[in-house]
């Protein structure tokens, strides 16, 4: 089942949801004594990053994990985790962020992070992006990665946008996490809102459930959108 909160802006959305990802990380380390976050790239997190990062919590108990990187050098500006860099770690005191290696390809990336990450049994907050075509993290509608269902970590070929490799946390990992976020605002967004509210079969669908935090512009040309 999907939770929907609703806010005015983007930006209280942001700020919302950073409180509540705030609180269940306290949570997670009060009750396993450290925290296993992954975290989304592109620019809509941007300012949820901002306000995370301005939180008292124990940062040396919390550690991050990109939900998915694009095959790019490191350093590449395109690169997720030099917005996360940009917009969480050079804002934190300590930091223990684990990148994915995709500057080496998507198979050996996979399989390098596979390795990485599996002695966690199950993240404690996944906290993704959404496309409007309904993909999470790289998990696009009919892409081969999708069908890996029991890998922790995916090699992504033939994305529907650039560039076309990629590496990401697979539905198993995705799924098996203690807690999902996404936030999703503006318009743009409501048509692919509106199919996720009607149960159709989409990446972001196939996850689990999602603790939504949207903007009052999007779910409302949503609503518009599914009386039409």
């Amino acid at each position: 089942m999907h939770h929907w909160a609703t806010y005015p802006s983007l930006d209280a959305a942001a700020v919302a949801a950073a409180d509540y990802i705030a609180e269940a990380i306290v949570a997670s380390i009060g009750a396993r004594g450290a925290c296993h976050v992954i975290v989304p790239g592109g620019t809509t997190p941007a300012g949820c990053f901002t306000r995370l990062a301005e939180k008292d919590l124990p940062w040396d108990n919390i550690h991050w994990y990109p939900g998915d990187e694009r095959c790019y050098p490191t350093g590449h500006p395109e690169r997720n985790d030099v917005m996360i860099a940009e917009h969480l770690l050079s804002r934190l005191a300590t930091v223990h962020f684990h990148p994915m290696p995709a500057e080496l390809g998507p198979e050996q990336a996979a399989v390098a992070y596979r390795e990485m990450i599996k002695g966690i049994d199950a993240f404690d907050i996944a906290f993704l992006g959404m496309g409007e075509d309904g993909h999470t993290a790289s998990l696009f509608p009919g892409n081969a990665a999708l069908q890996e269902t029991t890998s922790s970590v995916v090699a992504v070929h033939d994305a529907p946008k650039p560039p076309t490799d990629r590496v990401s946390m697979g539905l198993a990992t995705l799924r098996q996490a203690r807690l999902r976020v996404v936030l999703a605002a503006g318009p743009a967004k409501a048509a692919i809102i509106q199919r996720i509210r009607e149960a159709e079969v989409l990446p972001v669908n196939q996850v689990g459930d999602i603790h939504w935090f949207v903007d009052t512009a999007c779910l409302e040309h949503a609503t518009q959108a599914g009386r039409g």
